[in-house]
């Protein structure tokens, strides 16, 4: 046997994490289409009902220190994201940032309603036509958590929707037609399309042509955000007027 001397390569410090769902099959796509190419991105999986209630989006929170703890924590990570709008709303943005920071380490966190919170800043805007594609008690959640934040949502609609595989199946075209309509209401001064799950991404540019509103959505927030923490002078790659405003 021979041995050989070796040297070591630096690490790299443009590191996200990224916690995602059990069933979400729609995030890691969309996120490698959105984070700059400069930035490594690195996956782990959380365990989630396959129906989305309070009762087992509230489980989670168990589960989220051995998710997090999964990811190769002997990186430098510019920032960790909890890929979840409406387990973030149910658990709390305090609690998820303080049990993922307690199993990795890592300084910074975030997660769709930071992240959305933090794009709301940047465009000053406080009020969104929100869509869901979750039951009502869900979906209420998230509302009463986004009105703590002074956001407000005066129009609201959604898929009613329980069953997790089948969000990943709703059709952009569906997404698209129900956002319109909510736009139309003229109450507000965005939309939100909520869900990391929920295919978004194609319907942005379209909805912002068509209504003239700032469309944001769970993954664009979120990737977003987790680029600016993470290396500010970066621009994300993706549609809408939150990536061409933060270009400029």
């Amino acid at each position: 046997m021979s041995t050989f001397p070796y040297t070591l390569s630096p690490l790299s410090r443009l590191n996200i994490g990224l916690i995602v769902l059990q069933p979400d099959a729609t995030i890691e796509p969309e996120f490698h289409s959105l984070i700059p190419p400069e930035i490594n991105l690195y996956t782990t999986r959380i365990e989630s009902g396959a129906e989305v209630t309070p009762e087992t989006l509230s489980q989670m929170e168990t589960h989220l220190p051995k998710a997090a703890s999964l990811l190769p924590i002997s990186l430098p990570f510019g920032a960790i994201g909890y890929a979840c709008t409406s387990g973030t709303a149910q658990i709390g943005t305090g609690s998820v940032a303080s049990l993922i920071q307690g199993a990795t380490g890592a300084s910074t966190v975030t997660e769709p309603i930071t992240a959305l919170t933090a794009a709301c800043s940047a465009l000053g805007i406080n009020r969104l036509a929100f869509l869901s594609p979750y039951v009502e008690s869900v979906s209420n959640r998230i509302r009463e958590t986004l009105s703590t934040k002074d956001i407000e949502t005066p129009t609201f609609g959604t898929f009613n929707e329980a069953e997790e595989a089948r969000v990943h199946r709703i059709s952009t075209g569906s997404v698209f037609d129900a956002a319109k309509k909510l736009a139309e209401t003229k109450e507000a001064d965005a939309l939100f399309l909520s869900c990391t799950n929920l295919h978004t991404l194609s319907v942005i540019e379209p909805l912002e042509d068509v209504t003239g509103l700032p469309t944001l959505s769970s993954n664009l927030v979120l990737a977003w955000h987790l680029t600016r923490l993470t290396a500010p002078e970066l621009h994300l790659r993706g549609p809408g007027r939150l990536v061409r405003t933060s270009a400029t």
